[in-house]
């Protein structure tokens, strides 16, 4: 077996938007070095100051050599039948994968990191960078960020890690569907080892243990890997895979439930990579009120957070449609609604759909009663039940909870439990805020499984 050992320097941190500016590759049978290549490469564009500071690489250093086209092939006959491997493996193969590609040369191979690979081989280390562990180690690194002394001082730990691992660790990582080669560099494999095949919500968090990502899973192992595999290049990307280094979740008893939580906890976190659930906010609610008369207001405004709102809109415009409805339906007050603002006499009075509450020929009970049948028509037509399915395990039952048009929670309980009696399952019950999105989510299932739905429950 061989392994071809890869160091590379570039103009920047993402393949997508950057170049190589040097590659080293050197080719081990296991127990030595039998090959070496190394050149610089001209990027075809500026080398950044910080850059040169870091590498000590100039444009005036590279004006004169290849452009990576001129090494393509010489790189791809290199490392087209080898094991590839380097310290951080994802971000060099990115760069060398990406690179080859827009020469014409479509390089796939097997990977090892020797950053995860220490992780695992060499424990109790401060640190795994590859200075400060040659330096633990004992191992001349000569030339430090430049390709050649990197490639280097990564072959004699490649070495190391063979000769210490009498499991076989490495061969197993090589297996064809081992995920260990696609795991990002400061994730551990047993991090992905502890999840489960449940559906779930998971969370990834970067190095102060910041949540940086919020998903759902119909399995939970299953998704977090997928996100590692493919060679998408972009600078998005190649920051997000870095930037995880450990994994928390919970799971589930249903994709359903795994959905409802991943919204409510995406509105509480506002992780940095999570974009599509953020753009979903209701903003308006439908209030009621007593005023100092005594006649029941209602109004659209937009939602407190207490959640008192009769009804919830996405847009001021939908509110005001639906209390217009209302007040023509029901010979409610425009004024008395909010809906004519001005100081000019009502013009339900003049066109006879308002019977005098506003100018007081009109009682506060009188009124009132019409104010509650509108607000009992839309509470009647608004649904109340429970979807009753599977739990995290075959002891328990889970269930979802709408009142009055209203998502209000969900939890679980035990097999031997009254599914009819809400009494009891309210004590299960942990409340979530509703909003038209998990709504819909939960009127569309329990539309397509009317199995599941238990619409006549007792309060006892």
């Amino acid at each position: 077996m061989l392994y071809a050992v890869v160091d590379i320097e570039t103009t920047g941190g993402f393949a997508a938007g950057n170049c190589i500016t040097e590659i080293a590759i050197i080719i081990h049978n296991g127990e030595e070095v039998v090959e070496r290549f190394e050149t610089l490469i001209n990027p075809q564009m500026e080398v950044p100051l910080y850059i040169q500071g870091l590498t000590g690489i100039t444009d005036e250093m590279v004006r004169e050599a290849p452009v990576f086209t001129d090494v393509a092939g010489k790189v791809y006959d290199l490392l087209k039948d080898k094991i590839f491997v380097a310290h951080n493996v994802s971000f060099d193969y990115s760069f060398v994968r990406h690179q080859l590609l827009q020469s014409g040369f479509d390089l796939q191979s097997r990977k090892l990191c020797t950053l995860q690979l220490s992780r695992r081989l060499l424990p109790g280390h401060t640190s795994y960078s590859l200075g400060r562990l040659c330096d633990a180690l004992h191992i001349p690194l000569i030339g430090r960020h430049r390709a050649g002394g990197d490639a280097g001082a990564t072959a004699i730990l490649l070495g190391h890690l063979l000769r210490n691992d009498p499991e076989q660790y490495i061969l197993l990582s090589l297996q064809k569907k081992s995920k260990k080669q696609i795991l990002p560099p400061n994730l551990s494999e047993k991090a992905i080892e502890e999840l489960p095949y449940s559906p779930g919500v998971y969370y990834f968090r970067d190095n102060k243990g910041k949540i940086i990502y919020i998903g759902k899973a119909v399995s939970l192992r299953k998704r977090v890997i997928s996100h590692f595999t493919g060679n998408n290049v972009n600078r998005q990307r190649q920051e997000f895979l870095r930037n995880i280094h450990s994994i928390d979740y919970t799971v589930c008893g249903t994709e359903l439930m795994a959905l409802i939580l991943e919204a409510a906890e995406i509105k509480q976190h506002w992780p940095e990579n999570n974009r599509a659930l953020k753009r979903f906010e209701q903003r308006f609610g439908l209030y009621s009120y007593e005023d100092q008369k005594g006649y029941i207001r209602l109004g659209i405004d937009k939602l407190d957070k207490q959640g008192r709102a009769l009804y919830n809109f996405d847009s001021l415009l939908s509110g005001q449609t639906m209390l217009k409805g209302m007040v023509s339906t029901y010979q409610l007050c425009e004024k008395l609604c909010f809906i004519q603002r001005n100081r000019n006499s009502c013009t339900g009075l003049q066109s006879g759909t308002c019977n005098g509450a506003c100018s007081g020929e009109e009682s506060a009970e009188q009124y009132n009663l019409r104010v509650n049948q509108a607000i009992d028509h839309l509470k009647s037509v608004s649904p109340s039940f429970i979807l009753v399915d599977k739990g995290r395990d075959t002891d328990e039952k889970s269930f979802i909870c709408v009142e009055e048009g209203k998502f209000t929670g969900m939890g679980y309980f035990s097999f031997d439990t009254d599914v009819q009696d809400m009494s009891t399952l309210r004590s299960n019950l942990v409340p979530y805020p509703s909003n038209d999105y998990v709504l819909n989510l939960v009127l569309k299932y329990a539309e397509a499984h009317p199995e599941q739905k238990i619409l006549h429950l007792k309060s006892a």
